[in-house]
């Protein structure tokens, strides 16, 4: 998991027990907590226990090797967001962790507005806006614009586009990245999209 989570541009701690789990998870430095149930020292739905009497409101994901209905009952009604059985594939877990961390990434905008300089990206109305003028965008160009504007400054990848805006089994050896930041270039802009030689790219603000 934490290989692919790498691969899919998120930064990772991985700890080896409850007790590491609960210290971390309580320190604030984190989006969002993958934890399992079958943990040495402290259970996880003892570690969710006492989280949630915190209050913390920190998004958790419970992953166990206990698929029975009470053991999920159990998860879902002890404040977690959401539940997995092993084994389960990689991009079901990958896909729970865009829905919850989506809406901590656009909760500084206004309602459900993107912004970077004069492009907006609505993402109510999946209208793209340049300099007061409405742009059509593909599904794939919207998406990939998304990625940008939701990561302001940051230098992403190939792979990372490749993973989040196709998903994380797509072909890495193909230029389709390039190929859509060209048109992203000619629809919106060519000096927003930065090139990085030998990373990926960035948004610029103009």
């Amino acid at each position: 998991m934490e290989k692919g989570l790498r691969a899919a541009g998120y930064r990772t701690a991985v700890v080896p027990d409850g007790i590491s789990a609960l210290e971390q998870a309580s320190s604030g430095e984190f989006d969002l907590l993958i934890l399992d149930v079958g943990l040495p020292r402290m259970d996880g739905f003892t570690v969710l226990k006492v989280l949630r009497s915190l209050e913390h409101q920190l998004p958790i994901i419970m992953c166990t090797a206990r698929d029975a209905v009470e053991d999920t009952v159990a998860g879902l009604e002890g404040g977690a967001d959401d539940y997995l059985a092993k084994p389960f594939k990689f991009e079901e877990l990958l896909a729970r962790v865009r829905t919850r961390l989506r809406p901590r990434a656009t909760a500084a905008t206004a309602d459900t507005v993107l912004t970077s300089g004069s492009l907006s990206l609505d993402l109510t109305t999946r209208i793209a806006t340049v300099d007061g003028k409405q742009v059509e965008l593909s599904a794939r160009e919207f998406a990939m614009a998304r990625e940008f504007l939701e990561h302001p400054g940051q230098v992403l990848s190939r792979e990372q586009l490749l993973s989040r805006v196709w998903g994380f089994d797509f072909d890495g050896s193909s230029n389709v990245v390039d190929v859509y930041v060209r048109y992203l270039r000619t629809k919106l802009g060519a000096e927003r999209f930065v090139t990085v030689r030998g990373v990926g790219y960035r948004l610029a603000v103009i």
